[in-house]
C-alpha cells in the first residue's frame, strides 16, 4: 500500500504535490475541528507527514501553506537549461520557441488539466450548443475544476463568471477581446450572471498613470467591453477604483485574503521585493475577491457560497492558485478556471503584445490602411526566403503569425484547414496569407468600431451602477 502510494506521487508535478499537501492539511484540520477519533486523526496525520515528505524530496522545499513552487522553475523533468527558457508570470511571457510558449509542459508547471475532448463534449452535451472554436481549436486549452462547473449546472445549481481587464491605455487590441469574446459565449450557453473586474487600481500602481487617468482608461475600455454585445441585465462590470469604495462585501473579503496570505508567500508567488510598493503586494487580495459571491451582495442576495468560473489567459493563474489555496480558510467555494493561450505579437509568438506598442498588435481603433500595413510590414511570416523555395518546401504555421491570428478570429473550420493544407504544400505564399487575415480582420474591427460609436457614457454608468441582474437566488 505504501509502495504504491509512493509510485503514485511519484507521478506528481510539484504544483499538484503542493496541491495535495493543501488538501490533506484541512482535512486534518476538519477532523480535529470535528473531534474524529484519534486512530482517524494519527492516521491522517502521517498522511499529511507522508505528502510533506515527498514534497521535498521532489522540490528541495519545505512546504510552506499558501507558497507554491515556483512557477518558473521546472524541478526534476530532465530539461535541460536551453530546453526550458519560457518565463510565464502575470507581467511578462517569453520564449526562445518561434512557436511560442509550451503550453504542455506548461500545464505540468502549473498542475491544471488540459481540456481534452471529453470535456468538449460533455459542454455541448450540457448547454446543447456547438462547442465554441477557441475550444475545439485548443485556445482555451487547460482548466481547473471545470467538470465540478458542470455537475452543478447538470444539478441545477448555479455559477457565475469573472473575467477582468486591466486598462493600461485608452485603446484595447484585437488579443483583449478573446478572454471578452468567449465569456461572452459562456454566459449565453449557460444563462448566467457575469462580472467584469476592471483594475484601474493595479495599473496606477504598476504603470506611470495618474488614478484620474487610469479610471478614464478603464471607462474607456468598458466602452469596447460593451460594444462586443453584452446583456446589459445580466451583466455588471466595476472598476476598483469606484466599487471599492462602495461594497462593504467587497472589502470584507479582500481583507479577509490578505489576512490568510504573507508577505513572504506573495514575494515567492509573484516575485515581489523588498523595494516593491506595498500597493502591489496587497493588489493580489482584490483581484482573488471577485471569485466570491459575497463580494457582490446586490447581486446574489448576500448568499456565499455561489461557485465562480473565471476565464482568463494562463499568465492569470498564479492569483487564482493563491486563491484557491485561501478560499476554504475563509469559508468561500474555490473558483473554478478556464485558461487561454497568449495571443501573440506580430512580431512572433515569443513574447505577448504590449498595449503601449502600437506597432505589436492590432488595436480595435485601427483604420483599414493601418490594418494592411501593420499586418504587411510586421506579422512574424513562417514562408521562404524565396518564391522558389516556398513552392517548393512550403510554408510553417507553426510560427507565422498571419496563420495563428486566424486560428483565432477565422470561424470557418474547413477554410482554416485548407489554408492550412496551402500553406504548408507552398501552394499558398505568404503575402496570400497576409491578405486573408487582413480580409478578415478589417469588417470584425469596423463592425465592432461601429457598435462602440453607439455606447454612450449613459450606458457605460448604468453597466458600472451596482444592482440587481436578472436573476433570482
Amino acid at each position: 500500500m505504501a509502495d504504491s502510494l509512493n509510485c503514485d506521487l511519484k507521478s506528481l508535478s510539484p504544483l499538484q504535490l503542493f496541491e495535495r499537501v493543501t488538501e490533506q492539511g484541512e482535512k486534518v484540520r476538519a477532523l480535529k475541528a470535528g473531534k474524529a477519533p484519534k486512530d482517524e486523526i494519527d492516521a491522517a496525520v502521517r498522511m499529511l507527514l507522508s505528502l510533506k515528505l515527498s514534497y521535498k524530496t521532489t522540490t528541495g522545499q519545505d512546504y510552506q501553506a499558501g507558497l507554491p513552487p515556483r512557477d518558473l522553475v521546472l524541478i526534476n523533468n530532465g530539461t535541460t537549461k536551453e530546453e526550458d527558457e519560457d518565463f510565464v508570470d502575470p507581467w511578462n511571457v517569453q520564449t526562445s520557441n518561434a512557436k511560442g510558449v509550451d503550453y504542455d509542459k506548461l500545464i505540468v508547471r502549473f498542475g491544471s488539466s488540459k481540456i481534452d475532448t471529453d470535456l468538449i463534449n460533455r459542454i455541448e452535451r450540457a448547454t446543447g450548443k456547438k462547442p465554441h472554436h477557441f475550444l475545439r481549436r485548443g485556445i482555451f486549452f487547460s482548466h481547473r475544476d471545470m467538470d465540478q462547473i458542470l455537475d452543478a449546472y447538470e444539478n441545477k445549481k448555479s455559477f457565475y463568471l469573472y473575467t477582468g481587464r486591466g486598462p493600461s491605455s485608452q485603446a484595447m487590441h484585437v488579443g483583449h477581446l478573446v478572454p471578452i469574446l468567449f465569456t461572452k459565449w459562456l454566459q449565453e450557453v449557460f444563462d448566467v450572471p457575469l462580472v467584469i473586474q476592471l483594475t484601474d487600481d493595479e495599473k496606477y500602481l504598476w504603470k506611470d498613470l495618474t488614478t484620474e487617468k487610469a479610471y478614464e482608461y478603464a471607462k474607456e475600455n468598458a466602452k469596447d467591453i460593451i460594444a462586443c454585445g453584452f446583456d446589459i441585465n445580466k451583466t455588471f462590470i466595476f472598476s476598483d477604483l469606484d466599487y471599492l469604495g462602495s461594497s462593504t462585501g467587497f472589502y470584507k473579503n479582500i481583507v479577509k485574503v490578505q489576512k490568510h496570505v504573507t508577505f513572504n508567500q506573495v514575494k515567492g508567488i509573484f516575485g515581489f521585493t523588498d523595494s516593491d510598493c506595498i500597493g502591489k503586494i496587497s493588489f493580489p487580495a482584490i483581484q482573488a475577491a471577485p471569485s466570491f459571491s459575497s463580494s457582490f451582495p446586490q447581486i446574489f442576495n448576500g448568499k456565499e457560497n455561489i461557485q465562480c468560473l473565471i476565464p482568463c489567459a494562463i499568465d492569470q493563474d498564479p492569483y487564482f492558485r493563491m486563491t484557491r489555496d485561501v478560499a476554504p480558510r475563509i469559508g468561500q467555494p474555490k473558483p473554478a478556471l478556464l485558461h487561454s493561450i497568449f495571443f501573440p505579437a506580430l512580431q512572433g509568438a515569443q513574447t505577448k503584445m504590449s498595449a503601449s506598442d502600437p506597432n505589436s498588435s492590432v488595436f480595435l481603433t485601427d483604420t483599414p490602411k493601418q490594418i494592411k500595413t501593420k499586418i504587411n510590414k510586421h506579422a512574424f511570416s513562417g514562408g521562404r526566403d524565396t518564391i522558389e523555395e516556398h513552392r517548393k518546401y512550403g510554408g510553417n504555421c507553426d510560427v507565422d503569425v498571419s496563420f495563428m491570428y486566424l486560428t483565432f478570429f477565422l470561424e470557418d473550420d474547413d477554410r482554416l484547414e485548407q489554408l492550412k493544407q496551402a500553406y504548408t504544400s507552398g501552394e499558398l505564399l505568404t503575402g496570400e496569407l497576409k491578405k486573408v487575415l487582413i480580409e478578415t480582420l478589417q469588417p470584425l474591427i469596423a463592425a465592432h468600431q461601429e457598435r462602440r460609436k453607439q455606447v454612450t457614457d449613459e450606458m457605460v454608468k448604468k453597466f458600472m451602477t451596482p444592482r440587481k441582474l436578472a436573476f433570482e437566488f
